[in-house]
């Protein structure tokens, strides 16, 4: 239990650090030459998994292949960039920050049920 409260918090600083940053890309949508940035997600504990895949527990089970529900996880580069240099498409931005905000809502959701059971099994709790 420890661990995954460990691992929820590292997410959830993670967003805050990341919404920062997402909101200077904003704010410099207009600013000549800049370029948007955005923050490599963590690996959260020793071997953590870089995606999910399905287990094929028996042989008449369909293979997926190593791919996550048939999508391509892969994503497409943007080489979008205005004459005075700027790389920001507010859209991307935009989708990015909607995104971020509900994904730390979850860890954070997650954070005070897990919180909440501890307190219950410590006799706290209701």
């Amino acid at each position: 239990m420890a661990d995954m409260m460990q691992a929820l918090k590292t997410r959830m600083h993670w967003h805050q650090s990341r919404q920062k940053l997402l909101a200077q890309n904003v704010a410099n949508a207009d600013s000549p030459g800049f370029r948007p940035l955005d923050l490599k997600a963590p690996a959260i504990g020793a071997g953590a998994p870089q995606g999910v895949t399905l287990a094929l527990t028996s042989p008449g089970h369909m293979n997926s292949g190593g791919r996550t529900g048939g999508f391509d996880t892969a994503k497409a580069q943007r080489f979008e960039v205005t004459p005075n240099g700027n790389g920001v498409n507010l859209e991307d931005e935009m989708l990015k920050v909607a995104q971020n905000q509900g994904d730390f809502q979850l860890a954070a959701s997650l954070y005070s049920k897990g919180l909440g059971l501890m307190k219950i099994a410590i006799g706290k709790g209701r």
